[in-house]
């Protein structure tokens, strides 16, 4: 999106942002005590809302540290699964709540909550907190959290996406990965693979509805394969030859030669097919390696290889995200939790979670530096290259045949998207389950975006 575009976003009322019927939800909340920054004389508490993965789960963990460095700081955590986090984020910061002082966002809400006026520029804090190095994020994931001169949230870790696939059965069988395969040699290689006999799939994709789940990998198709939501113009492409090309190949790889499921698949599940040793190849987050590479989780540490994001009509496919930190500006103690988001995402925690977790658990994807600590450079021996390759070449000129008058690989950078991508994905689920036809998918889809569409071509 350009900026202008995303400028006529941040004037648009709040009722056509689709956040009004956001609930808030019940929170699971931790309440940790921790105490003081820059010598403050006084208590202050600190609400920080939290997607509850295992990286975040880890920065609890270890909040003793923080509570060491900062006497007088009170942490309280709410800690959320990722579709009630999204949506309590989003309603608090949406409506100025003022219920939390830091919250995790994405690359997706990052710019379009600046140009809102709802999350704090952090370039002031970064440039008063020594050592913190904000030029050593990885260039891209820095870029899509950055408005302007500012930068309005700072990544806890970053991601693209690869394929990661079973190297010593490829060797038995005698079958070589290209470090950048074609879909159609996957294609190939997964019904080579697939032995359902012995509850062993050629491949594992997504198929669980929800547009951070099966949109998330099939939109790095769709673009590959030279399709797009919307022309520059705004008029909806989903009914497309080209996107009609890329989701029926997605549906009957994973139909045919993917887990048993497959529409209710998501990440979790894929991830634990993987690692358990029931598939031979997997396309999705580069995040994957922080359980896959495992000893205590997962089966197969030390067999697996990595190739770049599967092409068809591009140079390079994937997907950029990361989940960061940012400060509404609602908070009253924006100091406080500038100290708390400094802990988090500085050189040293990373320090500290390998020496008191596992060096398997760093949070990839975040910093270059993190890639160059000699403990985690011979872990990640086998991905850290594909990681930053795939990082640092996902962008629309590298991976979309035409342009879009959006920002996101995997997502649509509008607010809308959040239902309307759900919508699409229940449409591309129910294909997958085979309770109607891609052609009727797509049909019901395009439908949905032209609705969306209005919006915009009115403008």
């Amino acid at each position: 999106m350009n900026r202008q575009s995303a400028r006529r976003l941040g004037e648009m009322p709040l009722s056509r942002r689709g956040l009004l019927g956001l609930g808030l939800g019940a929170a699971a909340t931790a309440g940790l005590s921790a105490c003081g920054s820059n010598g403050s004389p006084q208590s202050q508490e600190i609400v920080v809302a939290i997607v509850s993965n295992p990286q975040m789960q880890d920065a609890i963990s270890l909040i003793e540290d923080f509570r060491a460095k900062n006497p007088g700081i009170n942490v309280r955590f709410v800690s959320l699964p990722e579709n009630e986090a999204r949506a309590k984020i989003t309603a608090s910061v949406a409506t100025g709540g003022g219920e939390f002082d830091v919250v995790m966002v994405s690359n997706y809400e990052t710019p379009m909550w600046a140009e809102n006026g709802w999350i704090t520029d952090l370039v002031p804090f970064m440039d008063a907190t020594d050592g913190y190095d904000c030029q050593d994020f990885i260039p891209t994931i820095r870029e899509a959290l950055t408005v302007g001169a500012g930068q309005y949230s700072v990544p806890f870790y970053g991601e693209s996406s690869f394929l990661v696939y079973r190297q010593d059965l490829f060797d038995d069988a005698g079958i070589s990965m290209p470090e950048q395969p074609t879909w159609e040699e996957v294609a190939e290689i997964a019904a080579r693979m697939h032995d359902p006999a012995n509850n062993f799939s050629g491949i594992c994709l997504r198929g669980l509805a929800g547009w951070g789940e099966v949109m998330a990998p099939l939109n790095t198709v769709i673009n590959t394969y030279g399709g797009r939501w919307f022309d520059e113009a705004w008029n909806p492409q989903l009914d497309s030859p080209e996107v009609h090309a890329a989701v029926s190949d997605y549906v009957n790889l994973v139909r045919n030669h993917g887990q048993p499921g497959a529409a209710t698949s998501g990440y979790g599940d894929c991830l634990t097919r993987f690692s358990q040793g029931n598939a031979a190849m997997w396309y999705d987050a580069t995040a994957m390696v922080s359980s896959v590479e495992d000893p205590a989780s997962s089966l197969v540490v030390g067999k697996t290889g990595y190739a770049l994001a599967p092409v068809k009509e591009t140079e390079s496919a994937g997907w950029l995200y990361t989940w960061s930190l940012a400060i509404p500006e609602t908070s009253e103690r924006k100091q406080a939790a500038w100290d708390f988001i400094a802990w988090m995402t500085n050189k040293d925690y990373f320090q500290l979670v390998g020496d008191q977790v596992s060096w398997e658990r760093l949070p990839p994807g975040s910093r270059q530096s993190t890639y160059e600590i000699p403990q985690y450079a011979e872990i990640a021996s086998s991905y850290a290259g594909p990681t930053l390759k795939a990082m640092g070449q996902a962008s629309q000129e590298t991976s979309m045949v035409h342009s879009v008058p959006y920002t996101g690989l995997q997502f649509v950078g509008i607010p809308e998207f959040q239902d309307l991508g759900t919508r699409v994905a229940q449409q591309i689920s129910a294909a997958i389950a085979g309770q109607q036809s891609v052609e009727a998918a797509l049909e019901q889809s395009q439908s949905f975006a032209t609705s969306v569409a209005r919006t915009y071509q009115e403008g």
